[in-house]
């Protein structure tokens, strides 16, 4: 494939690396200060785009980007509300999309177990579940979409809660999520299921940026002669 990064920062080296590694090649870069080459002409040629900017620009990325009916894997948390119009573009451009809040492997897995383990949770009545998540001191957005993503799994699957709420608010019936922001962290999501009893925790922990920039890679190979809306789901075939 021949990919286009938007966002060149941490990530976007990872994404580069794993790529390159994959037998791929990088035909544009696309930056804070080269946004206006965000043009028909610049990507012709490109297979896919992988975007992983900020929250106030990942729509406008994307929308870009679709709109020329390139295909867009997002990894950009924050900005969720026109998540449902990137679709809608997406399907209308006859093009290809997956959004991830997180395109780690192993924080996929502790996905799918969580939500299955909330379902087992519904006739343990005894036990309350919480959410907490650690990420690096620059990072925009809190919670991390992966704890809305975990958390929004559980409600799914779970009678007594419906939603999250960010410590230190306490609602009742809102699972409790903890965002804390410390050090060079690339990423902490702890699930805590306690009773009077015992105590039961998922927890995944990445050591660096390699897992979310091999995810990425994965789902760009996916989607690029796919067309509709995608999810990691359908990447990984759960």
């Amino acid at each position: 494939m021949n990919i286009a990064l938007t966002g060149y920062g941490r990530m976007g080296h990872e994404i580069e690396e794993a790529a390159l590694k994959r037998g791929h090649s990088i035909g544009l870069i696309i930056d804070v200060d080269n946004r206006h080459e965000l043009i028909a002409e610049n990507l012709k040629g490109i297979d896919v785009m992988i975007e992983f900017t900020t929250p106030g620009s990942a729509f406008g990325n994307i929308s870009a980007t679709l709109s020329l009916g390139v295909p867009v894997v997002s990894g950009t948390t924050g900005w969720l509300n026109d998540y449902e119009k990137a679709a809608e573009l997406c399907r209308k451009k006859d093009t290809s999309f997956i959004h991830s809040s997180n395109f780690s492997i192993g924080v996929n897995l502790l996905l799918k177990l969580s939500s299955e383990l909330s379902k087992y949770m519904n006739d343990l009545k005894d036990y309350s579940v919480s959410v907490e998540e650690i990420h690096h001191t620059k990072k925009l957005d809190a919670p991390s979409g992966t704890a809305i993503t975990i958390a929004d799994g559980i409600s799914e699957n779970h009678e007594a809660y419906s939603g999250w709420c960010l410590e230190p608010d306490v609602i009742p019936g809102k699972i409790p999520v903890r965002a804390v922001r410390e050090g060079m962290v690339p990423g902490t999501h702890t699930i805590t299921w306690e009773s009077d009893i015992d105590t039961l925790v998922l927890k995944h922990e990445a050591r660096n940026r390699k897992g979310l920039a091999f995810g990425a890679v994965l789902a760009a190979e996916f989607i690029a002669k796919r067309k509709g809306v995608f999810t990691m789901s359908d990447v990984l075939g759960f």
